[in-house]
């Protein structure tokens, strides 16, 4: 007799079991009594909404900061932990370049395809539900068959980024019992145009047959995939497509596969600019979205710091496009001090990324005119007039004054308190030697800052407050910041740009940029801003490599505080802590550019070419 959980278990399976299995019949045919078959998957509709949720699960979870972000090789951030042998830890050893095609670090071309071959069949199989069509729900159906198209777009687009050209997959599978030399089973690479093409085509048929926004769906219905979710992404894809990592880069002449056929076109196409800004305008245009805001008491005042905070635990606002409502806690542990909540506190920012951080008056650091100190103690707390929250408190050291809001959003330093609890405990984050925060656990960040973006004041680990809200993955500012970089590039001087610009950091409380200002410099504002705007939400990996500068920003010496000195928080004993230190100096190579495709993968088909360094 079969259990309820029983059929849960099984159910959940059922994607993997595909993905490994494919539509061998001999093995579902011996699938024990207490567990349901394939078909009765698609008889009813529990059964194949459970399948769906299945393919759901193979989104990649960017709030596991622990072990799955890539933004820790990248000039932003670090995780702290090394601990040999266990492979989930794998920016240590990447960083140091001590990794190759089979060490299997970070292997999302298997993941991929396991959610591409799931969605694939669902796709095949959801329209002949019999419990389904015996009660006409013929447009849930269209509903249920276009989140698992727009589902398995998005994974071929998570292969783009990371790896370059993959393979196209088929329409119908193949049978898991073929032979591995038939030609099925030994597919060569598509070129990375093609691939693109084919992401976007797929994207605006899944969006056709779905809800344009959460707003449209009922309660229970969000975190499902939307049209501006598919919209969203198929900006972002033209955007990768259109930069000099992917449009014309020379690095990458000659890279074919076994048959000749080039993987990369060689010429510069500037009208894949135009392309993504379209594609970018066409979700402005919509009037749907906009900047979360939220305003001090007079009603007209914008508060940066909880506005820039906020659009992140204010769930379903209004520029939210997708959230992940299925993860883990994982982000937040890693973000509570050890001392106050048994945090992990393993993300670490870089002092490079510290340093990028532009003061209130909306200065550069390096500007005389900016006010910035990097020594000595504050004499008194620098605070928000209005609400009394306390960014940075007296004695703490003079380089974190007067910094503007995203920072005090982002980073954790010494001294700083923390937001648990809406700083009523005011408990301060101790990172000098010996402190709770400080060195004495593989849990310290190397570097003497921890992230905070995304995290909640009201979880306690210790306390157990442990709520998980959804995970923002989508956002409108990343869209007006992809749209501006796009404008910039085929028709610098729009006004647009500096349009879209000034409203993100109005909304972080900072002073417009000028007009008249030209291309080049531009671009530079863009990408800083991009940075500042975004940091912390997996989007600096992918835009070093994107804007081929990884050589010059995620190699070489990486600088933190010291977090072997100081004693205290305040006096002479803190003053050891308070200096710029390398805690690593990591290694980037030309092949790093793109990740490998694993060796495995080759070993089983001989026409997989690999990425040029590999």
């Amino acid at each position: 007799m079969k259990t309820k959980n029983t059929i849960i278990r099984a159910i959940m399976a059922l994607p993997i079991a595909f993905a490994v299995f494919s539509c061998n019949d001999d093995f579902f045919n011996q699938v024990p009594n207490d567990r349901i078959t394939i078909e009765d998957v698609f008889k009813e509709k529990n059964y194949a909404e459970r399948f769906l949720a299945g393919i759901y699960a193979y989104i990649q979870d960017e709030s596991r900061v622990s072990y799955l972000t890539l933004d820790a090789l990248s000039d932003d951030l670090d995780q702290s932990y090394d601990r040999p042998g266990e492979s989930a830890y794998f920016m240590y050893p990447a960083n140091l370049g001590n990794w190759n095609a089979s060490s299997n670090y970070y292997n999302m071309w298997l993941d991929s395809y396991r959610g591409i071959r799931s969605a694939t069949y669902f796709m095949q199989h959801i329209e002949a539900n019999a419990e389904m069509v015996k009660n006409g729900e013929f447009s849930r159906i269209k509903q249920y068959k276009a989140e698992a198209r727009a589902l398995r777009a998005y994974f071929c687009f998570c292969l783009l980024r990371q790896y370059g050209p993959f393979i196209i997959p088929d329409e119908e599978l193949a049978p898991g019992d073929l032979p591995s030399d038939d030609s099925k089973m030994t597919r060569a690479r598509d070129p990375y145009d093609k691939c693109v093409d084919y992401i976007c085509q797929e994207l605006d048929a899944a969006a056709e047959d779905l809800p344009l926004h959460f707003t449209e769906q009922i309660e229970s219905d969000r975190g499902r995939v939307t049209g501006l979710f598919c919209k969203a992404i198929k900006a972002r894809c033209l955007l990768y497509a259109a930069s000099p990592q992917f449009n014309g880069n020379p690095a990458y002449s000659g890279f074919v596969n076994k048959d000749g056929t080039p993987l990369f076109s060689e010429n510069y196409d500037s009208s894949k600019w135009e392309k993504a800004a379209k594609a970018c305008k066409e979700i402005i245009d919509l009037g749907i979205l906009e900047l979360y805001k939220v305003y001090y008491s007079d009603g007209k005042t914008i508060n940066p710091y909880l506005s820039c905070r906020d659009v992140f635990l204010n769930n379903w606002n209004k520029e939210a496009i997708f959230y992940l409502t299925s993860h883990t806690d994982n982000l937040h542990r890693h973000g509570t001090p050890r001392g106050y909540a048994n945090g992990y506190e393993s993300s670490g920012v870089t002092q490079q990324l510290v340093d990028e951080f532009q003061m209130a008056n909306g200065k550069d650091i390096s500007d005389p005119a900016s006010g910035y100190v990097e020594t000595g103690f504050i004499a008194e707390d620098y605070k928000d007039p209005e609400t009394g929250w306390v960014f940075a408190p007296k004695n703490c050291w003079n380089m974190y004054n007067k910094r503007e809001p995203r920072f005090y959003v982002s980073v954790a330093f010494n001294g700083s308190y923390a937001i648990y609890n809406n700083q009523k405990d005011k408990y301060q984050w101790k990172f000098y030697h010996g402190g709770p925060e400080g060195n004495t656990s593989h849990d310290s960040p190397r570097t003497g800052y921890i992230r905070l973006k995304h995290v909640s004041p009201s979880y306690n680990y210790k306390a157990g407050q442990t709520g998980n809200p959804p995970f923002l993955l989508i956002r409108y500012g990343e869209v007006l910041l992809n749209y501006a970089e796009a404008l910039n590039e085929y028709n610098p001087g729009n006004p647009d740009i500096l349009k879209y610009i000034n409203q993100i950091r109005e909304r972080a409380g900072l002073p417009g940029l000028e007009s008249g200002i030209s291309q080049e410099t531009m671009r530079m504002k863009i990408r800083h801003e991009r940075r500042i705007e975004l940091c912390e939400e997996w989007k600096r990996y992918f835009d070093t490599r994107r804007w081929l500068i990884a050589e010059q920003t995620d190699g070489g010496p990486f600088y933190g505080m010291n977090m072997n000195g100081g004693s205290s928080l305040t006096g002479g004993g803190a003053v050891g802590f308070y200096q710029k230190v390398v805690f690593e100096t990591r290694v980037f190579r030309k092949a790093y550019y793109l990740f490998p495709i694993p060796q495995s993968e080759i070993d089983k088909d001989p026409n997989i070419v690999q990425n040029p360094g590999w």
